[in-house]
């Protein structure tokens, strides 16, 4: 079965993000065709990038690296919930996303955002960096305005009509990550 991981892409005390992606979770989880896992970027500290560079595909140095790519490598798509910071993605979302390279390659990737004006701006910028990671992004995203879908800017409370565009997303995650599966077979990258 198609596994995917929705990535809590903060990892600030005071964040949104386990709303939301509780949120996501809970409307996946209602699909047969996929299961659903999240990845809180918490339970994987990763300093600032210490691996050489460029990495050696799959030949990683230190032990936390080692254990980030094994998750990375076990999902065949992904669904990240990021908040916008400064008009990009929080630095500890791009750090993890840093970390390895191969293991992200030939699979999907969808977005649900929060911000002043959606998280729009972080979700352009996911959208270079995925296509250069080998990284299939979806048309589909979730934007979620911090004055109308959070009370005080700090309880989630999403209106219904953000429910068709999540299932949407969802459903094209799942399929995207299904079509890919033939190129994820064959290794990507050559690890000499």
């Amino acid at each position: 079965m198609t596994r995917i991981g929705i990535i809590l892409g903060s990892a600030r005390e005071h964040r949104n993000s386990e709303q939301v992606a509780g949120w996501v979770l809970q409307y996946a989880e209602l699909r047969d065709d996929a299961t659903f896992d999240l990845i809180d970027l918490r339970d994987h500290p990763l300093p600032l990038f210490d691996e050489q560079f460029p990495p050696a595909m799959g030949r990683y140095q230190n032990e936390h690296t080692k254990r980030w790519a094994s998750v990375i490598a076990s999902y065949d798509g992904f669904i990240i919930v990021t908040p916008e910071y400064n008009h990009g993605i929080p630095a500890v979302l791009k750090n993890a996303i840093d970390f390895v390279f191969a293991e992200w390659a030939n699979k999907a990737v969808g977005f649900v955002s929060y911000g002043v004006a959606g998280g729009a701006r972080a979700v352009e910028h996911l959208r270079s960096i995925a296509g250069n990671l080998h990284l299939a992004d979806v048309r589909q995203q979730v934007a979620l305005n911090l004055f109308t879908e959070f009370e005080d800017m700090t309880v989630f409370k999403p209106g219904d009509h953000n429910l068709e565009p999540l299932e949407t997303m969802i459903g094209q995650v799942v399929a995207w990550s299904a079509a890919l599966a033939p190129l994820r077979a064959v290794p990507a990258f050559s690890a000499s």
